[in-house]
């Protein structure tokens, strides 16, 4: 996809007007070159008012058409763009996760940052490429009412240029390409800077390693690319201009000793080349802008998020199940495809079958696929084989949107929201507030208007506060992946002795994954998997 095919997508009709106004603009400022020139080269005109007022008319008309022109591609540019980003949002929230988790949170922050800014810039541009080029297909034809045989030499030494330029500009190109694939990886590294530092900081020689041979190893190729294909585009440049003056010269000097070309015809023809030699060299700078931006759309296109593509997010909120009888599953099965090694993990297949009012623990050492089978039982992942079954109704793509819907989650790479989204309950802030007693975070965190007073806490607090939302939300289904992790042993206790009954008496099905052996009695029922599959599910009754 190219920028120009970006923008028509999204009003050609806007881009038709625009290009229109351009044109007439660009024709405009060449007649402004004319009636210059005719000025000069006929001082004894018979008609100088009538000149000066064609000269004030043309200026009105380029004055206008321009303005027009600019301010309808920066409208049409600047919608595009937050449509971009809005529909890039929903894709991105639209995908299976399995997808989004192969493609990479560093590449995605690359997309989203980046490769969208890059692409904002090239569309910002946009108007006044078009106003240039204008002026310069309007100096052309002006050329061409001279003197055919100018234009004809001018379009002889333009094909020249072009041909000479086009190896450097597609070399320019693919060097740019090169850099924006080393952005991918060096939007890795700063991560890593950003989630290991306590980990480098203790570790001199593994720092020195990693700025070294990682982070500035890539930092010197995306350096190198970029130095490289920005030195050709500079070049380009430099050739274009050699280009212009030796034409000027060429006619100048060499063409009236073969062509009789009278004063106001050569006059003409300098003065024009003279006046386009600053709308070609903007269109040239510009070159490089526009070639990162169709670059930046390729990368978008790869990432299997095509703008192509018109499936959102559902906008009309599914209606969950205010009671239900089983949750099944029914040969489940799920491989976990991994680059660095040999061997693929499955999960399953898998028989469950989940009821209402009960407590289950998913155990197991850590690779056995607790994780994996919470991320199927929720909807996130797609089974490669089996079923899911909700009461009657199988889960298949048409409904899976609505069966994520029926759970409330708190992952143990949760991420903590600072304001309770998607929660409309009357009096919000009087539940929240008894919540956070309940949680013995009142003294630390208030709710005005939704909205967390902080969330700079420790990782227990924080993880205290996902349960906040989680009751809010009150959904029929609650899973907690090693929620108890990072409490201490007081609110540990709280959490199996007094939160897990409390959610069994209201009817709810709650999953836990633990490895808090001293709690396993308060589970109704215990799962055990070993490297993908069920060890052994049993019924316990609940101990007092």
């Amino acid at each position: 996809m190219n920028l120009l095919s970006f923008l028509v997508r999204y009003s050609w009709r806007t881009v038709a007007v625009a290009i229109a106004t351009g044109f007439v603009s660009g024709g405009s400022s060449a007649g402004l070159i004319a009636v210059i020139s005719r000025v000069f080269s006929d001082s004894n005109s018979s008609s100088p008012t009538l000149i000066a007022w064609g000269f004030v008319g043309l200026t009105v008309v380029a004055l206008v058409t321009s303005i027009i022109t600019r301010v309808v591609l920066i409208r049409l540019s600047q919608d595009a763009i937050f449509h971009l980003q809005m529909r890039l949002s929903r894709q991105i929230l639209s995908s299976e996760l399995s997808h989004l988790e192969k493609l990479g949170s560093p590449r995605l922050l690359a997309t989203l940052t980046e490769d969208v800014q890059t692409i904002a810039n090239a569309v910002f541009v946009v108007p006044f490429l078009c106003i240039n080029v204008a002026i310069v297909m309007g100096c052309l034809f002006y050329i061409s009412w001279l003197s055919w045989k100018v234009l004809l030499m001018v379009l002889g030494l333009s094909a020249i240029a072009l041909s000479s330029c086009r190896f450097l500009l597609k070399k320019a190109s693919q060097l740019l390409a090169l850099g924006r694939e080393e952005q991918d990886l060096l939007f890795k590294h700063f991560r890593t800077i950003t989630e290991g530092v306590k980990e480098l900081k203790l570790h001199y020689h593994r720092r020195q390693d990693f700025l070294t041979e990682e982070l500035q190893s890539t930092a010197a190729k995306f350096r190198s690319h970029n130095v490289y294909g920005l030195t050709l585009f500079a070049t380009t440049d430099s050739w274009g201009k050699f280009i212009f003056f030796f034409a000027v010269g060429f006619v100048m000097f060499v063409l009236p000793h073969w062509v009789v070309i009278d004063a106001l015809t050569l006059s003409g023809y300098v003065l024009t080349f003279t006046y386009l030699i600053g709308p070609m060299e903007n269109i040239v700078n510009k070159l490089p802008i526009l070639s990162r931006a169709n670059i930046a759309l390729n990368k978008i296109e790869t990432l299997g998020l095509s703008l192509a593509n018109r499936a959102e997010v559902a906008t009309v909120p599914p209606q969950i199940l205010s009671s239900w009888h089983f949750l099944e599953l029914k040969g489940v099965t799920h491989t976990y495809y991994s680059e660095q090694e040999d061997i693929n993990f499955t999960l399953g297949p898998i028989e469950l079958k989940l009821q209402p009012g009960e407590v289950v623990f998913i155990i197991g050492g850590n690779g056995s696929g607790k994780s994996t089978l919470a991320k199927l039982i929720t909807g996130l992942y797609i089974p490669e084989s089996g079923e899911i079954w909700l009461d009657k109704q199988p889960i298949n793509q048409e409904n899976r949107e609505w069966y994520r819907q029926h759970f409330s989650v708190v992952f143990s790479d949760f991420y903590l929201f600072e304001r309770l989204l998607g929660l409309q309950q009357i009096d919000l802030d009087t539940q929240a507030q008894e919540y956070l007693q309940q949680l013995q975070l009142e003294h630390k965190v208030k709710v005005e208007q939704g909205k967390l007073s902080t969330t700079a806490l420790s990782q227990g607090q924080r993880k205290r506060l996902t349960l906040l939302t989680a009751y809010l939300e009150d959904r029929p289904i609650y899973l907690f992946d090693e929620w108890a992790a990072d409490q201490d042993p007081i609110f540990k206790d709280i959490f199996y002795t007094e939160f897990l009954p409390k959610l069994r008496e209201q009817g709810k099905m709650v999953m836990v994954i633990s490895h808090d052996d001293h709690y396993f009695h308060c589970a109704d029922r215990i799962i055990k998997l070993d490297y993908g599959q069920v060890e052994y599910d049993s019924q316990q009754e609940i101990k007092n």
